[in-house]
């Protein structure tokens, strides 16, 4: 997993995985969720993968539209 960037210094993200229709994130209490085109949503997917690209607002996107959404915890 490639680290989390953190631009605003208080995300609850440190790290994720992008992959071909797929993000996996993991969080600061150490839980990893896989999110999905299938379940999660191609439009969701995508912005999660360019918020984790750009190292800001991953966290907030999660929590606001996705939250439960996920395909699977590892």
């Amino acid at each position: 997993m490639k680290r989390y960037r953190n631009l605003d210094g208080n995300s609850g993200v440190t790290a994720y995985e992008s992959g071909d229709g797929s993000i996996r994130i993991r969080f600061v209490n150490g839980d990893t969720y896989e999110y999905t085109d299938e379940v999660t949503g191609a439009e969701h997917v995508a912005n999660m993968q360019k918020l984790a690209h750009a190292g800001r607002g991953l966290a907030s996107y999660v929590s606001r539209f996705v939250h439960d959404d996920y395909a699977r915890k590892l």
